[in-house]
Formats: C-alpha cells, sequence, structure tokens
C-alpha cells in the first residue's frame, strides 16, 4: 500500500468502508434491496442495485428509481430493506484478516477510523464481525453526517474524530462511491475488489491502488511503517 508522508503530530490516518471491505455483506443488502423494491412494485435488476451498494439508503433509491417516485417511496422501501437484513445481523462475517489488518496499522502507529452508511444496531454488528474495536479509534457513521457518499463529508467527519489533516490520510473501500468520496476529501484512495466491483472502475473513480481483499492488503505492508 502506498503511505502518505509520516504526518506530523497528529499522525497519520487510515479510513476504512466497512460493508463490503472490512465485512462480507454487499451480496446480502443487494439481495435484500431487490426484495424491498419488489414488494413495492418495483423491478430493478440485482446488478443495477449492486452498482449502487455504497450510497445512503435514501440516496441509494433515487439513483435507482429516480425523480417523483424516488421521493415518496424512499423511506417504505428504506424501511423495508432494513428489516429485511436485519435478518443477517447476527451472522455477517468478516472479510479474510479484516481485523488483523486494523491492529496491524494500529500497531504501526496509524489512527484507524470507520466512515460507513450504517448505523445504530446495523454498526454494532458490523463491528462484532471485525472484531477489532481495540484497534478503531473513532467511526463517522450515518447518524453523523448530513450527507452519504460519494460526497466528502463521511471521510472529512472520520478525519475530525481523530485531528489527522486530509494529506496525511488513506481511505480504503470498495465502490466508486467511496473512491469519490476520498477524492472528494481531498485523501489517497485505496480500492478493493472484494465488494464485487471491477478494478477499472474503481481506477476511475480515483483509487490510487487496488487489492483483492484486507488479507492481500495486510500481506503488502511493510515492516517500516513510513511505506
Amino acid at each position: 500500500m502506498d503511505t502518505p508522508a509520516a504526518g506530523g503530530p497528529h499522525g497519520r490516518a487510515a479510513v476504512f468502508d466497512v460493508d463490503g471491505s472490512l465485512v462480507d455483506t454487499n451480496h446480502l443488502h443487494v439481495v435484500t434491496w431487490w426484495e424491498a423494491f419488489r414488494q413495492a412494485g418495483h423491478r430493478v435488476s440485482t446488478h443495477a442495485i449492486h452498482r449502487a451498494i455504497g450510497l445512503a439508503s435514501g440516496d441509494l433509491v433515487a439513483h435507482l428509481l429516480g425523480g417523483e417516485r424516488a421521493r415518496e417511496e424512499a423511506d417504505a422501501v428504506s424501511a423495508a430493506h432494513k428489516a429485511l437484513y436485519g435478518q443477517y445481523l447476527e451472522r455477517l462475517a468478516p472479510m479474510p484478516h479484516a481485523g488483523r489488518l486494523l491492529r496491524r496499522l494500529a500497531g504501526d502507529g496509524w489512527k484507524v477510523v470507520l466512515a460507513t452508511s450504517a448505523g445504530g444496531h446495523e454498526l454494532s454488528a458490523l463491528r462484532r464481525a471485525i472484531d477489532a474495536d481495540d484497534a478503531i479509534a473513532g467511526t463517522a457513521s450515518a447518524d453523523d453526517v448530513s450527507e452519504g457518499k460519494p460526497a466528502a463529508e463521511p471521510v472529512e467527519r472520520a478525519l475530525e474524530l481523530v485531528g489527522v489533516a486530509a494529506e496525511h490520510a488513506v481511505f480504503v473501500g470498495d465502490t466508486v462511491w467511496d473512491m469519490r468520496a476520498g477524492r472528494n476529501a481531498g485523501v489517497r484512495c485505496v480500492g478493493l475488489l472484494c465488494g464485487g466491483i471491477p478494478r477499472a472502475d474503481l481506477e476511475d473513480a480515483g483509487a490510487d491502488s487496488v487489492f483483492d481483499d484486507p488479507a492481500h492488503l495486510l500481506a503488502s505492508l511493510t515492516r517500516d511503517p513510513a511505506g
């Protein structure tokens, strides 16, 4: 992983997306969104839904339905998705070596922060799956921001929590929305393929480097924390 400079008095931050990056949830979200749309009378392809994963719930509905229908139905469709997805919360599985990666970075002096669209019970379930709370310095959740990715706010809020400037930070995510959010926030971006988005799409959206999953990223780290 290419890293920023050592970072001065406030150190360096590694900001992580969670769904699809640290926890294997993207396809669960696809299926439950598909069913939520179906229950509302909409036929939306799983491919289109997959490409929209990473957007906040209201933005995802607007992206896929568009126009007035989205404004009228966003709350109901989002509530249906939340209920359907909720059945999986106690069974979520981490990506390979996700917790080990966070602990390695924290041990090397990075401030590890999460930036996620999840909140409440869902966020708690995700953190249980990662099982690395000792390495996480803070979390910017859906409850903490007014705009979700690809807006810069989730990443900027994460950096505010640990007092690190954008030039000394890296954002790791698995969707084009993550890469755009990182670029909008002025940080370097690392893409992960484990969420199912092609390498070329992540690079086009701003990824400086791309790895298969957290295990691959962990294996790429050098012993020198400066990179």
